[in-house]
């Protein structure tokens, strides 16, 4: 078999370590056997979808030392290699799967589709399509459509039986077809969900093995019928262990760093963070900790996949990135890649402008500046809370805030001054005397220094991001009651209640 795998990430937000996780392996899989490795873009979410999302998806990657053999950047046998770019491909074989009677039009509205939502929770029943279009005669379909009535594609799944699969890291999965909703295949407006491109692509481009992470095993069932549906010989599915939090749960950016370009501007390693999210889902033999991505290369074995998730814990990432530092980099060398990171002189001219009226001494720099150079701030609840404010309420401001930016999908500090406005009018508190304040410490650590919103802008947005995690985390967190009632207060624009 020639192997072929792939990644396809969609370009909707930060390039995630997830993303870095999964390409490795599949990078490692498809080097080992001497097979291809592509990069795929699933950029069918059109609401959300960012072409600088997709250039941070190839800066990240190629940081991280990951390189593809077929991509939309360097073409390839079987492309286009945007989802976007293939859209009728996708609607052809949904309509395919109508004429086997594989797939039929849903008609039910949001308002439909809400209802049923709510009966079945008031019944206790599993939440899903109840499949109420699933079997309408050609008559009513053309009466709806004539009517100018929109629908959906959806799969008609098996009532009886089971899906029963191998999968070469998991072993044996077996699931009920009754357990499967009829997925929706190709939405109202032409495009397909993930489900339909995914397989068609995949077969398409004569993909062998889908490597994946486990949080897609629930979806895996729909993608066997979906090949059985068109006639088509599946790929060897393997799922890798999920990353977690330090809670135990799925790695979120709610809660975590995530950002591969955090970790970039913070000051790692791309070999050690390599090196750490391989780690994440394979053992090598012995205890070597420390390896080169050529190292596993040569002597990977699919046995030792893990099975049980894995643990993102960022105090193991810093020991083996202090480890890499001093094994692979020089004395002599030291300086130069510091100065590559962040003493360079594009990064520090742009620095001057915020210190160059603050400082009595040069020796005064490095104290007004220290906070774009370190993570560790020496935060203390105290340092947090400026006079009158409490630390629940400065906890909702600061995840208010961080809500405020993600919806701007800007995170300069020209984006944060009115966010800040628009917040101190919402929690009915002070701009000056309680939101700087707050604002001042979570991001430098301290109550004075250069320019707060310059700051923030030339900080970054993954860097600025986690502070505000830090510090809401260290005021006491927000428990998933309160921030389900934080966002309803949000919404509405009224948090005086959640306070």
């Amino acid at each position: 078999m020639s192997v072929r795998v792939r990644i396809a990430p969609s370009p909707t937000g930060d390039p995630h370590v997830g993303t870095a996780y999964i390409a490795l392996f599949n990078l490692i899989f498809a080097r080992h056997f001497q097979g291809k490795f592509i990069l795929r873009i699933e950029d069918t979410d059109q609401s959300r979808s960012r072409p600088e999302y997709e250039t941070n998806i190839f800066k990240a990657l190629h940081w991280c030392g990951i390189e593809w053999d077929e991509g939309p950047d360097v073409g390839g046998p079987f492309g286009p290699y945007r989802q976007s770019e293939r859209t009728d491909l996708y609607r052809k074989h949904a309509f395919e799967l109508i004429e086997k009677g594989k797939a039929y039009k849903c008609f039910a509205t949001p308002k439909e589709l809400s209802d049923m939502r709510e009966t079945a929770a008031v019944e206790g029943r599993r939440i899903g399509y109840d499949r109420r279009y699933r079997d309408l005669t050609q008559e009513e379909i053309k009466e709806r459509e004539d009517a100018g009535q929109s629908y959906v594609v959806r799969l008609k799944m098996p009532l009886t039986g089971e899906c029963v699969y191998e999968d070469a890291v998991k072993g044996r999965i077996t699931c009920p077809w009754a357990d499967v909703d009829d997925q929706v295949l190709l939405k109202s407006d032409g495009f397909p969900t993930y489900h339909l491109a995914n397989v068609v692509d995949d077969r398409l481009m004569k993909i062998s093995h889908v490597i994946r992470g486990d949080e897609w095993m629930t979806s895996t069932p729909k993608h066997i019928y979906l090949y059985e549906a068109f006639e088509w010989e599946a790929p060897i599915f393997m799922h890798m262990p999920l990353l977690l939090g330090k809670d135990g749960k799925k790695l979120s950016k709610r809660k975590n760093p995530t950002s591969i370009f955090y970790f970039r501007d913070s000051g790692y390693l791309p070999e050690a963070l390599v090196n750490f999210l391989t780690l994440m889902g394979y053992s090598m033999q012995g205890e070597q900790e420390k390896y080169s991505l050529d190292e596993i290369i040569q002597s990977f074995d699919a046995k030792r996949i893990g099975v049980s998730g894995a643990f993102f814990d960022v105090q193991k990432l810093e020991w083996l990135n202090q480890k890499t530092l001093i094994e692979s980099i020089p004395e002599d060398k030291l300086w130069e890649r510091l100065q590559e990171w962040r003493f360079n002189p594009a990064f520090m001219q742009t620095l001057m402008p915020l210190a160059h009226t603050r400082i009595k001494t040069f020796g005064e720099f490095m104290q007004l500046c220290d906070f774009f150079f370190i993570n560790d701030l020496k935060l203390t609840p105290e340092k947090l809370l400026p006079k009158d404010l409490v630390a629940e309420t400065a906890a909702n401001i600061l995840q208010c805030v961080i809500w405020n930016l993600d919806a701007k999908e800007d995170w300069s500090g020209t984006a944060l001054e009115p966010a800040l406005h628009e917040i101190a009018e919402v929690f009915g508190v002070h701009f000056k005397k309680a939101l700087i304040p707050l604002l001042f410490a979570t991001i430098m650590g301290k109550q004075r220094g250069p320019p707060l919103f310059d700051s923030v802008t030339l900080l970054g947005k993954e860097r600025t991001r986690v502070r505000l995690m830090q510090a809401i985390e260290l005021l006491g967190s927000i428990s998933n009651k309160k921030m389900d009632r934080l966002k309803k207060c949000w919404e509405k624009r009224d948090c005086r209640e959640a306070i």
